[in-house]
């Protein structure tokens, strides 16, 4: 059935973009949509009212409506390690003995706030991070996006296993004065745990006298951090159902609700409850989740686009494009189905991106006159994150919203085609009222519920991330066994790394 599908998407006959407004003047109502102080608007791209309902047929055959409840269930929806997937019930959406229990620790986690900022741990003016993956990510966006005039503690994220990372991250940080945020679900990921002993290390030779009360330990693990050493006072849990990049909204995102206040983080969660409940209750021609995945699936299984581009006209969202890189190729970087079954198409396309204005001097070369059909999204602030003078703002919107046209208009140049410009290349903008946790709470839970429809779409598993297991494993057999065993290449560079060539 779903071949049948396939065939009526394809069978869909292509606009052509660069006339599209004039051929079909009622798109940009049909094709914008505002939720949450964020306006889509996706008129720039090949989706029609044809198209449109052909993806809501296939929507309908893959069963999303009853995908997208156990979601909010919280049934088993990752089959393979027989979890829920209850991210959501962490900002007050889901089943009810979630949503309470995810409340519940909420309050332990604010009550700890509390104790800080009383002093009760003794002074503190710095908080360094340490974790890898979502347990990085998540919190070094949030204050990098909202922490800039804060003003409460200096905060430091480090997720790399290099020392230099290290010591980059604590360089101006008084060991007297800092608390360890050590972040975790399973309290032996290898990297944190390195790092969390030079941590440890640090604050000894600066003369901290009890380092292991410096520490507050985000989990799912109680256990493990308790055997490392952390006082239970001092463990801030999260439920073993919260997966890696979806936990910022958890414990996990203590840093932020302690560097930016307790009321910043509650308006985080609420942004992102807002666009939950955007997801679960809206139909399918104005569910804001759901139209981005239908254009993602037309992109990557019509058009064959292998990668997307996305662009955030903001300082404040530099971040942003390596945030969405783990959560939608770790999501939906696979080849087998739910059912065991291989892939019947292209899965995730790669995501990659940057900051604008800088990326137009970089690679928007490429968008505009390369070879490659690439998608692009377009992430700019209304409101400005400065009080330089107004021409600054006005020139980084003005950038922003001329890129989106040229890509669509092109222009024709016969007497000189390498000033011609193609056009017909697509791309979205989201225009967001301002970068505040509000907003950036509901767009950070839309590209959840993005990457979510993704994968109902093409029926696999968003929720597992096996393919990070192999490498781990090996390094370790490195780490105890040297290079015999191995392929001769990579014997060789063991050895010349770490010294064994003769």
């Amino acid at each position: 059935m779903t071949d049948i599908m396939w065939e009526a998407i394809r069978a869909v006959a292509e606009p052509d973009l660069k006339s599209i407004f004039d051929t079909d003047p009622g798109r940009l109502d049909r094709l914008t949509l505002t939720v949450a102080g964020l306006r889509f608007d996706w008129s720039k791209t090949h989706m029609t009212g044809a198209l449109m309902t052909a993806f809501e047929r296939l929507a309908e055959a893959r069963n999303f409506t009853a995908h997208r409840d156990a979601l909010f269930s919280g049934a088993v929806v990752n089959p393979t390690e027989g979890r829920a997937a209850e991210h959501c019930a962490e900002r007050g959406e889901g089943a009810a003995d979630s949503v309470a229990h995810a409340k519940m620790l909420h309050y332990r986690m604010r009550a700890l706030i509390d104790a800080i900022e009383a002093e009760a741990l003794g002074p503190v003016r710095h908080i360094l991070h340490i974790g890898i993956g979502g347990s990085a990510l998540g919190p070094d966006l949030l204050m990098d996006a909202l922490g800039r005039d804060a003003g409460r503690y200096d905060v430091a994220v480090v997720s790399n296993v290099d020392g230099c990372a290290f010591e980059e991250a604590v360089k101006n940080f008084d060991p007297q004065a800092t608390l360890l945020a050590v972040a975790s679900k399973t309290f032996t990921t290898t990297e944190t745990m390195l790092n969390a002993r030079s941590a440890i290390n640090w604050m000894i030779e600066g003369e901290v006298d009890d380092p292991y009360g410096r520490v507050i330990a985000l989990t799912a693990s109680p256990d493990k951090a308790i055997e490392w050493g952390v006082d239970e006072t001092r463990i801030l849990p999260f439920s073993e159902t919260v997966g890696g990049r979806y936990s910022l909204w958890s414990s996990i995102g203590f840093p932020a609700a302690l560097g930016l206040g307790w009321d910043a983080f509650e308006s985080l969660l609420e942004g992102a409850a807002e666009m939950d409940r955007h997801f679960r209750l809206s139909p399918p021609e104005k569910n804001a989740p759901l139209i981005a995945a239908f254009i993602d699936q037309y992109y990557a299984r019509v058009k064959a686009c292998q990668t997307r581009g996305l662009f955030a006209y903001d300082e404040r969202l530099r971040l942003l494009p390596s945030y969405l890189q783990q959560l939608e190729m770790e999501s939906n970087g696979k080849s087998v189905k739910v059912d065991g079954s291989p892939v019947d198409g292209p899965t995730a396309p790669v995501t990659w991106g940057g900051v604008g204005t800088d990326a137009q001097h970089a690679v928007f070369q490429l968008l505009h006159q390369g070879t490659h059909l690439i998608p692009v999204e377009f992430i700019a602030s209304i409101e400005p994150g400065h009080a330089l003078d107004p021409a600054h703002h006005a020139a980084l919107l003005t950038n922003c919203f001329a890129q989106g046209a040229a890509l669509m208009r092109g222009r024709d140049n016969a007497g000189d085609p390498a000033r011609a410009y193609p056009g017909g290349r697509p791309s979205t903008t989201i225009l967001m009222e301002d970068v505040a946790p509000h907003t950036l709470g509901a767009l950070l839970a839309f590209y959840e519920h993005r990457t979510f429809a993704n994968a109902v779409l093409m029926e696999i598993n968003p929720f597992d991330q096996f393919g990070v297991e192999l490498g781990k494993e090996i390094a370790k057999a490195i780490e105890k066994d040297g290079p015999s065993g191995f392929d001769p290449s990579t014997s060789a560079l063991i050895d010349l790394a770490m010294g064994n060539d003769d």
